[in-house]
């Protein structure tokens, strides 16, 4: 395994990770999750993601209850949650989601509780609040630093200018900033990573832990013949991820890319994965998977990294065509 650091931190994350979105408490059981972790971390990962949201917080119990009985060394893994979306879906109440203090200060609490830890390593604000002062979140998150139940504190899904401002606010107030943004990024989604994020790596050094590395599985190459059932695609209440992934241009460049792929002696899963963390502001790319199968193939990853020449990178962006235009400066 690989480790980078993250951004300008001191902290270090293996350079493939583990999440538990969609499929903890979804479509996995205790004993599947905990096979899956054990393999996870046996061939180096040290970061595991949840949030709050995941399974209405059913997923964060299930990787709790992992983490208890694994008894690894509390310092030898990072885990996360996410603060945004609550988690009592259609119920909540006003104050049961967003990123006042309120919802951050009490979403923190329970998601300890549910994950069985003293403290996160990882604490992200899930999504902007645009009815929240960004002050108001600094000064909340800076104080969850200061009590020793967060270590870091980052974003998901923020733009480059929310960003930016969280820092003139921290550095005004002398407060802990984001050190660390979860973006998607893959070979369909570009843009933030490619081009509005470059002066928050360059000026901020933040560290990103990337999510869908894989466009949920679409990269994996198992829906070029149609949608099986059981994947994610086919969830109840995942028809958005249907309508935003699979469309037939998408389809083509995948089987496409898995010609290549074969060349290579190698799979679309491992190459679309070794693609993603070829970029150096990638600190980590997340996993998702149902079966250790699935698991120890996408591990393999690394192993196909270092031959991604510049070459083979610009083959791969004619087949795709989703690489974003730099602006001119």
């Amino acid at each position: 395994m690989e480790y980078r650091r993250m951004g300008k931190t001191g902290l270090q994350l293996s350079t493939l990770s583990f999440g538990s979105w969609v499929t903890f408490a979804k479509q996995i059981d205790d004993g599947i999750s905990d096979r899956l972790m054990g393999i996870a971390y046996d061939a180096g990962v040290n970061f595991f993601d949840n949030a709050e949201v995941y399974s209405g917080g059913e997923s964060e119990k299930m990787m709790g209850r992992v983490l208890k009985n694994k008894n690894w060394e509390r310092s030898s893994y990072v885990v996360s949650s996410k603060v945004f979306f609550g988690w009592k879906g259609a119920d909540k109440k006003p104050n049961q989601h967003g990123l006042s203090r309120k919802h951050i200060m009490e979403a923190c609490h329970e998601a300890l509780d549910r994950l069985q830890v003293e403290y996160l390593d990882l604490y992200y604000c899930h999504r902007p609040d645009k009815n929240t002062p960004i002050e108001e979140v600094v000064r909340t998150m800076n104080t969850l630093i200061q009590q020793g139940k967060i270590f870091y504190w980052g974003t998901s899904e923020w733009s480059a200018a929310e960003i930016v401002e969280a820092h003139a606010v921290a550095a005004r107030l002398g407060l802990e900033p984001p050190a660390v943004e979860q973006p998607e990024y893959n070979l369909f989604t570009r843009q933030k990573m490619e081009v509005d994020y470059l002066p928050i790596f360059r000026d901020l050094g933040m560290g990103t832990t990337i999510w869908s590395p894989l466009a949920s599985g679409l990269l994996t190459g198992k829906y070029n013949d149609g949608i099986p059932e059981g994947s994610r695609l086919a969830l109840e209440g995942y028809e958005w991820l249907k309508d935003k992934s699979y469309t037939q241009q998408k389809l083509e460049a995948v089987r496409k890319l898995g010609h290549l792929a074969a060349e290579l002696d190698t799979s679309t899963t491992i190459l679309s994965l070794a693609w993603t963390v070829s970029n150096p502001n990638v600190t980590t790319a997340i996993l998702g998977a149902t079966k250790e199968s699935q698991l120890e193939e996408n591990l393999k990853a690394l192993d196909v990294l270092p031959k991604l020449t510049p070459d083979l990178l610009a083959q791969i962006d004619d087949i795709m065509g989703t690489k974003p235009l730099l602006p001119e400066y």
